[in-house]
């Protein structure tokens, strides 16, 4: 083959899908089957921008791929529509924390949603927080109608730069002179709030959603419907999308998983050279997303998270089964002082076990001691073997987890 046509084998049009897109998580179907309930409660709210008033301030909660973000978009794009054919002016800006997450890039990213109207900028760097802050609140009143702010993943943001920013936001329409504005924050963690002031969490979480997990049955209907639009005809055979839902189900209910382990068994399917997509393209996909998953929340964590899960890997390891939040603490200092690094409170520490139970790289549970009181349980989850392979392609990682000169200094605990 000529290197002058690597792609031409891959472009020959017998491609299995329709349209690919229609599977990602970015893409926004015409309806949301089961949030039927959830669009009517959010638009319930938000109805009041259309009125000229103030809409309530919003906490949304569910674990992830339950449609918060996607139901809040369809209700933020519908909020648009109408209010384009009524003439009212509302406003509806999406933000995820994960991505923009300091006060001052929140800020300007919301300014300069108003500001690209009438070609005008706030940089990212170098004006006082305080100015961004009074510039927005200019361009909101200019602007004159209803904004409603979207802070997805709100719990991040707050760890990393504390609760200033919502503290600024919970007193928005204080400052305001014209316009009015409303706040949604979207979290997968129910116990975020408890990092909040007393003051935010009072004026920020005036009204609150919970979404629920999908169930096998309803996560089946959502890929048949996305699997409609995906595929070509008769490409998957018979008991992929029932198989497909009870791993996700499983999963607690994850349909945004779901949607990329059909895709991504497609994917396989199609580089086989294959017309149908088969169970054993799911397992394939299956053994695939996890790995990646795990490989890429690893390499992105913090290097003080990384310590506490190299902590528990070890002390599993010393004690013979699992540990409990003082004994992971124990070993965690040692590693602190055998690697150089600061060490942190016991309390930051047991955040950080929290925060690595919440994203399902150990397990974490609350056991009772009676009369001593209650700890926390944790132990590395399933994945461990995937998870000591990630962690060892760092060189200074691998030092850690190969203890075998500074053994002694752990095996004293």
């Amino acid at each position: 083959m000529s290197t002058k046509d690597i792609f031409g084998q891959f472009l020959k049009p017998n491609s299995i899908f329709k349209n690919r897109e229609t599977l990602r998580s970015t893409y926004m179907p015409e309806e949301l089957p089961h949030r039927e309930k959830e669009i009517e409660q959010l638009a319930s709210v938000l109805v009041a921008a259309l009125r000229g008033e103030t809409p309530s301030n919003i906490f949304i909660y569910g674990k992830t791929g339950t449609g918060k973000t996607c139901v809040t978009k369809f209700v933020g794009n519908q909020l648009i529509k109408t209010g384009k054919s009524l003439n009212k002016p509302v406003e509806f800006i999406y933000i995820n924390c994960q991505v923009v997450d300091t006060q001052y890039r929140v800020l300007t990213h919301i300014t300069n949603q108003f500001i690209k109207k009438w070609d005008e900028r706030v940089p990212f760097t170098g004006w006082p927080t305080d100015e961004v802050y009074s510039k927005l609140m200019e361009c909101i009143d200019r602007f004159g109608g209803a904004v409603t702010i979207v802070l997805d993943e709100i719990d991040k943001l707050v760890m990393k730069s504390g609760d200033d920013l919502l503290y600024n936001l919970s007193r928005i329409n204080s400052d305001l002179k014209v316009a009015k504005a409303s706040i949604i924050g979207i979290s997968n963690d129910l116990r975020f709030t408890e990092l909040l002031d007393p003051r935010v969490k009072s004026s920020l979480g005036e009204e609150e959603m919970i979404f629920p997990s999908y169930n096998a049955d309803e996560i089946k209907d959502i890929l048949e419907k996305r699997a409609a639009l995906a595929f070509k005809e008769d490409v998957i055979a018979p008991g992929v999308l029932s198989l497909i839902s009870a791993l996700a189900a499983q999963e607690h209910g994850d349909a945004r998983r779901a949607l990329d382990l059909l895709r991504v068994a497609a994917e396989s399917a199609e580089r086989d050279g294959g017309t149908r997509v088969e169970e054993s393209h799911v397992y394939e996909a299956l053994e695939r997303i996890e790995s990646d998953r795990i490989s890429e929340v690893l390499r992105t964590l913090p290097t003080q998270s990384k310590l506490v899960l190299i902590s528990a890997i070890k002390g599993e390891e010393l004690k013979g089964g699992s540990l409990t939040t003082g004994e992971a603490y124990e070993v965690y200092k040692q590693m602190c002082n055998i690697s150089g690094y600061p060490v942190l409170t016991e309390r930051r520490v047991t955040e950080l076990i929290s925060e690595l139970d919440m994203l399902g790289i150990i397990e974490a549970r609350v056991v009772s001691f009676g009369k001593y009181g209650r700890t926390k349980e944790i132990k590395v989850g399933s994945q461990r073997g995937e998870v000591i392979a990630s962690l060892s392609r760092e060189p200074s990682i691998l030092e850690l987890l190969d203890m075998k000169g500074k053994q002694k200094k752990l095996d004293a605990l």
